[in-house]
């Protein structure tokens, strides 16, 4: 026994793997878990900050990816960035404390960079999943006129004026500004929803509205995404192209909802009779895993099968405890997604001090103000409803939060977007998210202060008649 295991460990163990030409696994396994733990430090520490000051923890990892990435300390970068094994202190770090050789740090340092991204892009699908799971198809179906045509008018307005002035305006290719502005028309739900909660408006006309609204922005811009993330692949645009991958995506997203409810319920019977640990959950996975490899091999974008299995999901009597499930398995995946988006935004090329770089700031403010405009108009497209809060409900559709962050790291991985435009989107998803809670704060507060006084006045009245 003692000769079987001293074989299996020097020959198999990775610790003590021999050094290859691709770098020694033990080496590219310490950088993977160097990385890790920088990761989660970071996202905590930002996240920890942002809900102090009130602000979503989601902004928190971004930020604290941008601090730990190629804008600042250069921890966490990326070959795609253009850096290095040299411009890694995760690199230096492992050279100080191991055997790593210089001449070997370059193959190390580009597996350990492709083993985080893979891991960021398992996290995108989890995240994915996950708000699927928080989604209510039910409540889609049942979502109102009103709340359609909000969400409509706020995927094709942002939309179609951020492409048109990054094509017109910046002369920026195609596929890009496309990129760009489906970007735009993305709604962090889970913001607005605890700034409605923390104001006691989620049950308004307005806050049921704002809420439908953004489920339907978040289905209709996943396919959206779906299909211009397909489009970047083959870094062309044709129009026979893009009707096939709109029908293919909607044809997919609708199929995959209807043959799931059929499944399902013997998905549950197997869980049920199923006496290992874990059965729920990794037979969930099982399922989302095999809807985004169905969605990745027909061309589009795996987080759409996510989604799907998701939304699935949600309507069997197993949501609430798979939630609960889903919950640790978010948190291990989905913070490496969000700093790593972070860490690959080179923030110096909106730096106005170099004049190569305004042409990116000046993009960044177009987005910006398209982003914010796009949004508020759909309130005023509520008619017959004299008296709702128009404003608030466009407020209300501003923050880009995590969805725009899918956005911007699927667009980035992709390689669609130059580093300006890259970091341009982040600045746009960072500015929407800091002003939205503010403003909508303020929009009903006047609201509920103009509403409130007759009542208070008369019920002085009605006190002193009494």
């Amino acid at each position: 026994m003692y000769i079987w295991f001293n074989f299996l460990s020097s020959n198999f163990h990775p610790l003590l793997a021999t050094e290859t030409e691709g770098g020694s696994p033990s080496l590219i396994l310490a950088g993977v878990l160097l990385s890790l733990v920088v990761i989660y430090f970071a996202s905590k520490l930002g996240g920890e900050i942002c809900v102090r000051i009130n602000l979503p923890p989601v902004l928190g990892e971004l930020v604290g990816g941008v601090v730990i990435g190629i804008s600042a300390f250069g921890l966490l970068v990326f070959p795609e960035s253009g850096s290095t094994a040299s411009n890694s202190l995760i690199m230096s770090l492992l050279q100080l404390t191991s055997s790593l050789t210089p001449e070997a740090a370059s193959s190390v340092f580009a597996s350990q960079s492709e083993v985080i991204s893979l891991l960021s892009e398992l996290g995108v699908i989890i995240l994915l999943f996950e708000i699927g799971l928080e989604s209510d198809l039910k409540e889609l179906i049942r979502v109102g006129p009103t709340a359609a045509v909000v969400a409509v008018v706020g995927v094709v307005a942002p939309f179609a004026a951020g492409t048109a002035g990054l094509v017109y305006l910046f002369h920026l290719p195609l596929v890009p500004a496309i990129f760009a502005g489906a970007a735009l028309t993305a709604t962090s739900i889970g913001i607005t929803a605890k700034v409605l909660a923390e104001l006691g408006q989620l049950s308004s006309k307005e806050g049921q509205i704002i809420i439908g609204a953004a489920v339907l922005d978040d289905v209709l811009g996943i396919i959206i995404l779906a299909v211009v993330a397909s489009l970047a692949k083959t870094g062309e645009i044709q129009i026979s192209n893009v009707i096939y991958l709109i029908i293919s995506a909607g044809v997919f997203l609708v199929g995959a909802i209807l043959i799931g409810r059929l499944l399902t319920p013997y998905l549950v019977g197997l869980v049920n009779n199923m006496k290992t640990r874990g059965q729920l959950l990794i037979t969930s996975l099982i399922f989302c895993f095999t809807l985004s490899y169905i969605a990745n091999v027909i061309q589009l974008e795996a987080i759409l099968g996510a989604f799907a299995a998701g939304l699935v999901l949600a309507e069997t009597e197993k949501r609430q405890e798979l939630e609960q499930q889903v919950i640790p398995v978010a948190d291990i995946f989905v913070p490496i997604f969000f700093v790593s988006v972070g860490a690959k935004t080179d923030l110096s090329v909106l730096n106005p001090a170099i004049p190569s770089n305004r042409e990116g700031l000046i993009i960044a403010t177009f987005l910006i103000v398209v982003a914010i405009l796009g949004k508020v108009i759909t309130g005023f497209t509520v008619f017959g409803q004299p008296h709702i809060n128009k404003l608030a409900i466009g407020v209300g559709m501003i923050p880009r939060g995590e969805v725009g962050l899918v956005f911007a790291g699927v667009g980035s991985a992709s390689g669609a977007l130059s580093e300006a435009t890259d970091a341009a989107i982040i600045m746009m998803v960072i500015i929407t998210t800091f002003v939205a809670p503010p403003m909508l704060r303020f929009v009903f507060k006047e609201t509920v202060s103009s509403s409130d006084l007759p009542k208070n006045l008369k019920t002085e009245e009605t006190v002193k008649q009494d």
